[in-house]
C-alpha cells in the first residue's frame, strides 16, 4: 500500500511536471515570436533589377514542318544569369500560349481557384546555373574554356498542359535550349526536372534522363 508520503511526493513531482511543461511552453512561443519578429524586420533582397529593354533572340519552334525559328524580341533583363535565364524562358513559353503560335500550348488553370484566370506563368519554376565538371572545347578557336550547366525545372501545371508526342516535346526541348545558348553562350549544357525532381520523359516521350549540349541544337527542320 502506497504510504502518506509517497502520495506527497507523487503529487509534488507531477505539479513540477506541469509547471516544467507550461515554462517550456511559453519560452517556445516567446521564442517563435522573436523569429517572426526578426523574419519580418529583415527584407528579402533578389536581383530582380532589370536594365533598360534589349534585344534578345528566342528560338519558336514550328509544328507544321518541325523547324526552329530565330526571332528578335525587346526585352528587359536582369543581371543575374539564373535570373535572366528564367525571364528568357518564361517569355519563351508566353509565346507558345499566343493564339497564332505556331508551337501552341494551352495555359494551365490555376489550382487554387476554379474560376481564375489560366495561370500565364506557370512554365518555369526556376533555373540553375553551374560550372560544368570538365572544360568545353570551342568550335571557333580550338581553346577549352570552362562552360555552364543551366538546370530547367518546369512546374508540374506546364508539363500537365504540353501536347504528347515525340515531335512537340523534342521542339519544346530544343527552343529552350536555343533560346538559352543564343542569349546565354557560356550555357553549353542543359537538363530538365519537373517540379523540383529528375523525370524520365517530358509528356511521355522526349527524354529527360540526359544531359543537351546546346552544340548539337540546330535551327533547321528537325528530324521525327
Amino acid at each position: 500500500m502506497i504510504s502518506r508520503a509517497q502520495r506527497i511526493l507523487f503529487a509534488f513531482l507531477l505539479i513540477s511536471v506541469v509547471i516544467m511543461s507550461a515554462i517550456l511552453i511559453r519560452l517556445r512561443e516567446r521564442a517563435h515570436d522573436r523569429l517572426y519578429t526578426v523574419q519580418n524586420a529583415t527584407p528579402v533582397v533578389e536581383d530582380t533589377e532589370s536594365t533598360a529593354p534589349q534585344t534578345v533572340t528566342l528560338v519558336i519552334p514550328n509544328d507544321l514542318d518541325g523547324s526552329l525559328e530565330e526571332v528578335q524580341r525587346s526585352l528587359s533583363l536582369p543581371a543575374d544569369d539564373s535570373t535572366k535565364a528564367r525571364v528568357l524562358l518564361e517569355a519563351l513559353i508566353e509565346s507558345f500560349r499566343d493564339p497564332h503560335s505556331t508551337h501552341p500550348i494551352a495555359a494551365a488553370p490555376s489550382a487554387n481557384d476554379e474560376s481564375a484566370e489560366p495561370n500565364s506563368n506557370a512554365g518555369i519554376d526556376s533555373v540553375f546555373l553551374m560550372p560544368t565538371p570538365q572544360g568545353v572545347t570551342s568550335q571557333k578557336s580550338g581553346s577549352v574554356g570552362q562552360g555552364t550547366l543551366a538546370v530547367v525545372d518546369f512546374s508540374a501545371a506546364f508539363v500537365a498542359s504540353h501536347p504528347s508526342g515525340i515531335e512537340p516535346e523534342t521542339l519544346t526541348l530544343l527552343s529552350i535550349i536555343g533560346t538559352l545558348h543564343a542569349n546565354i553562350p557560356s550555357i553549353t549544357e542543359v537538363r530538365f526536372l519537373i517540379d523540383g525532381h529528375p523525370a524520365e520523359t517530358l509528356a511521355g516521350h522526349a527524354d529527360l534522363t540526359r544531359t543537351y549540349l546546346t552544340a548539337d541544337t540546330t535551327t533547321g527542320p528537325q528530324q521525327p
